[in-house]
């Protein structure tokens, strides 16, 4: 839970990059990209490919992959505006 924060956190800090390895580490270490893969429809070849360096992580496909990552945790993300 606390690699997805850490994940997202990054992404919306515009560290995409440290994002998208954090976030891949997490699916490895948990759901997994075989099961992820299977509820979003997408092979586990192509999430690793836009986990990647050189990956391709469109918007839909991560707001996708971020409501299976809530389901499977049993959690609810929220934006908190912070100033």
């Amino acid at each position: 839970e606390e690699l997805v924060k850490e994940g997202i956190g990054c992404m919306l800090a515009g560290d995409v990059d440290t994002g998208k390895i954090v976030l891949r580490d997490y699916i490895d270490a948990t759901i997994g990209f075989d099961e992820l893969g299977g509820r979003i429809h997408k092979s586990p070849e192509s999430l690793m490919q836009m986990f990647g360096p050189n990956g391709n992580l469109q918007a839909y496909s991560l707001f996708e992959i971020i409501n299976q990552i809530q389901i499977y945790e049993g959690v609810l993300f929220k934006v908190q505006v912070v100033r």
